[in-house]
């Protein structure tokens, strides 16, 4: 028994069944359990990925594994060995999506600067699970004018991210402009009738836009996976492979 094996027991198949390896949460983690089960998953898949990493984290990783990656405006952290192409490289959102060569169109856009952090999340996991991804900011309700002018990049998608606060109201405005799914994430950003994001969750739930698909406040980890599921299905790749 070893000491990783008092506080975790590593899915190491689940590359296999799902199409990715574990993915850690570092919220409630020590740094030493952090480094020690990302070490362990990047020397079995070559790609260890963190969310809701801390900096204490990320500097408990570096010094075990020097090559680690961490991306401290949305706390994801990450050790990459693929081969090119699909090895990812950066340590901001812009460099890493910069940076990926990733199968068909995910378009990320946030409500609000405030928001950019869940989007951020969902952009870089999608990215770094093979998606090609790319992040468009600020372009909320508020100024409808925003959005609207994006038509043709958000038509150019598979599959749409949205993220919001507030009321939650842009998810509903965009699938109303589109004909792919749109995965809409509430955000914890909000004055005090917002209740933390309820409000934009009971708003995105209740949405009268079809194609819209809701998950929980501030997940933008799980948008980016269902997103990269939706835009690169593996059972795309088994059909080309036979």
């Amino acid at each position: 028994m070893t000491a990783i094996d008092s506080y975790a027991t590593l899915d190491f198949d689940r590359a296999r069944r799902c199409g990715f390896p574990e993915v850690v949460f570092g919220q409630g983690k020590t740094p030493e359990q952090v480094a020690a089960i990302a070490s362990e998953l990047a020397a079995t898949h070559e790609l260890a990925l963190v969310t809701r990493a801390t900096a204490e984290h990320a500097a408990a990783l570096k010094a075990a594994e020097p090559d680690a990656s961490y991306v401290q405006s949305c706390g994801i952290l990450f050790i990459d060995r693929r081969p090119a192409p699909e090895r990812i490289t950066g340590t901001t959102c812009a460099e890493i999506l910069s940076s990926a060569s990733g199968q068909g169109k995910i378009v990320v856009c946030c409500a609000g600067t405030s928001d950019l952090p869940v989007a951020e999340e969902a952009a870089i996991t999608a990215c770094i699970m093979g998606s090609a991804t790319t992040l468009l900011a600020d372009v909320g309700v508020a100024g409808v004018h925003r959005i609207l002018t994006q038509q043709e990049l958000l038509a150019s998608a598979r599959v749409l991210v949205v993220v919001a606060g507030m009321e939650g109201a842009l998810p509903s405005l965009v699938a109303g402009l589109v004909d792919v799914p749109v995965v809409a994430v509430p955000t914890s950003v909000g004055y005090g009738a917002s209740f933390e994001g309820l409000a934009a969750l009971l708003g995105m739930l209740t949405s009268c836009a079809g194609g819209v698909s809701v998950v929980n406040i501030d997940n933008g980890f799980g948008a980016g996976q269902i997103a990269h599921r939706i835009n690169a299905p593996r059972w795309i790749k088994r059909e080309e492979d036979r």
